[in-house]
């Protein structure tokens, strides 16, 4: 018995087929590992931007409280967005007796090893007023 193949009957070999299915599989192998890349991002973005307001948040409560700040190192905890932040306020003199060098770091974890945000700020209190000013 005998096969009759006419001209006009094409297809693909098999080598052809396994080089695009290569090429199919390498494409969405960049793809998923894009689309994750994107994901861990945007979580740090996330936590970066939380950490930002936590630390602005801290600065006004301490302009607020009207009282001058004495230098020095104090360590706290915030709640923001359903998370516990640690942080670190660190308070400097300056060369104007009338002003305070504010630092604080933001962390995720208690050891404060890693800090998400850092963020300097300056208070000055008026000489006939004692309440600090940003």
């Amino acid at each position: 018995m005998t096969i009759n193949h006419s001209a006009s009957c094409k297809g693909f070999t098999l080598l052809e087929v396994l080089v695009a299915l290569t090429i199919v599989a390498l494409a969405l192998g960049a793809l998923i590992s894009t689309s994750g890349s994107q994901a861990t991002s945007a979580a740090y973005l996330k936590q970066k931007t939380i950490a930002h307001w936590v630390a602005m948040n801290e600065i006004t409560q301490l302009q607020i409280e009207k009282a001058w700040p004495s230098k020095g190192d104090t360590k706290g905890t915030t709640q923001m967005a359903g998370i516990e932040w640690f942080w670190t306020l660190t308070i400097k003199e300056t060369e104007d007796e009338n002003a305070r060098q504010i630092e604080l770091k933001i962390y995720l974890d208690e050891d404060r090893e890693f800090s998400l945000t850092r963020l300097i700020a300056y208070l000055s209190r008026d000489s006939s007023n004692t309440a600090p000013q940003l």
